[in-house]
């Protein structure tokens, strides 16, 4: 069932005592926009994006109003054949993001978004998850990353969840919001985008709540906010580099639960601008994920019914297609397990490591035969020569450059002329 468009007397009483959603943000003027050329370049040239990843990006994209017909319907037709393809099997997660890259903005995607009951499968997906949790010691079918993104996919798009058991679940002393004992800043930025959302839509009129329950998600966000602020580094940073853009929307949204000296936006603006003269966020994912922070925007702002906008001037990243290039480069690509194999290969100018694995593959696919799995954050390299990856063994394939271990992926790594690539049998 649906819940109410209707707020009780004491919940309202109870929401007028609590601070309003007022937001601390700091952005890139547009004077500056051309320092975000690395990000857009990222997102729009990765000819190894797919799925997740697309959805990460179309989300980014339109959030900010970065309009660029030919790549967004190149995006959107991968959301639609992963949906069409693997849709039972996506994660809860995973639909809930695609709901949201579909949804933003009033678009023709809302058909497809209606016609795959794409709202009804995330609800279903969401209580499956606790379910799960009920059954397993509270533990969710997936994360709680991606319990984070149901809650607030749902709340966006009207769908129907207990917030009761919202307010249960997401208490921020739950072990699943942390990893290793540490605990984990993009989970906890997500959650807090979430149950804001949630709060807004009481102060809205939009769903009724019971005065305890708004009263323990005010307590679960204030209590979040400052363990994510527990975890700002000197440099500004928060958490670590990839997980500071989500923790920025977080704060964005909560600024009425800390002090203005808990927290410099401008530094941590600065040190993040810094990071992508660096190359950092080679990654699409990444690019994506820390974009709409850097605009002043927060996954909050997505909206179904609003006009899609062309607020960020593609014309101002200059050089964001890359020029044709259609000379070719030579690297030596090696397998080293308990021997080493080696090969040259002949890529085109401006491949990927994944290019070269695939070209050394049809040079011998008994060598140099690999498989592979699409995540969010790209390509993930599961097998060479029929030898898999294993967790429980601590067991992976490494990528090295010159003998240096690569801190990108197989998929967005550039490879260049008479470099000696490798695919190493590790442990961790």
């Amino acid at each position: 069932m649906r819940q109410s468009h209707q707020l009780p007397l004491v919940g309202l009483l109870l929401y007028s005592l609590i601070p309003s959603q007022l937001c601390k943000i700091c952005e890139v003027h547009k004077e500056n926009y051309s320092c975000l050329n690395p990000l857009i370049r990222t997102m729009i040239n990765s000819k190894h994006t797919r799925g997740i990843q697309d959805a990460n990006v179309l989300l980014s994209f339109r959030l900010v109003g970065i309009q660029k017909q030919d790549v967004e319907q190149q995006l959107i037709q991968h959301i639609k054949d992963k949906v069409a393809r693997k849709g039972s099997d996506l994660t809860s997660g995973q639909l809930a993001l695609i709901t949201l890259a579909l949804g933003e903005c009033q678009n023709p995607d809302k058909k497809f978004i209606d016609d795959y009951h794409l709202v009804s499968q995330l609800e279903k997906k969401f209580q499956e998850e606790i379910e799960n949790m009920g059954a397993h010691n509270g533990k969710p079918l997936t994360n709680y990353y991606q319990l984070s993104l149901d809650v607030l996919a749902l709340c966006l798009f009207n769908g129907s969840y207990s917030i009761p058991k919202v307010a249960e679940l997401f208490d921020p002393e739950n072990k699943n919001y942390y990893f290793g004992g540490q605990f984990s800043v993009d989970t906890g930025a997500m959650a807090v985008l979430a149950l804001t959302c949630l709060e807004k839509n009481v102060t809205n009129g939009q769903i009724k709540i019971d005065s305890k329950d708004l009263e323990c998600i005010d307590n679960h966000i204030k209590s979040l906010v400052k363990k994510i602020l527990s975890e700002k580094k000197e440099n500004g940073l928060i958490g670590n580099i990839f997980s500071t853009g989500e923790a920025m929307q977080a704060l964005f949204v909560s600024s009425n639960y800390y002090n203005e000296s808990e927290w410099d936006c401008q530094q941590t603006l600065d040190t993040v601008l810094k990071e992508i003269s660096h190359g950092t966020f080679s990654i699409p994912t990444a690019a994506a994920q820390i974009f709409p922070a850097l605009i002043g925007k927060t996954y909050l702002d997505v909206n179904k019914d609003s006009p899609c906008s062309n607020n960020f001037n593609i014309s101002t990243c200059e050089s964001v297609t890359p020029t044709d290039s259609p000379s070719n480069i030579s690297v030596h690509y090696s397998v080293k397990i308990n021997e080493t194999y080696s090969t040259n290969v002949t890529v085109l100018n401006g491949s990927f490591f994944l290019d070269v694995m695939t070209e050394a593959q049809k040079i011998n696919e008994t060598i140099f035969s690999f498989t592979m799995v699409e995540t969010s954050w790209g390509p993930y390299i599961t097998s060479v020569q029929g030898l898999s990856a294993n967790s429980s063994k601590r067991t992976y394939w490494q990528l090295l450059s010159e003998g240096k271990p690569l801190s990108q992926g197989a998929g967005s790594y550039l490879v260049h002329d008479g470099e000696n690539l490798e695919v190493r049998w590790s442990k961790y």
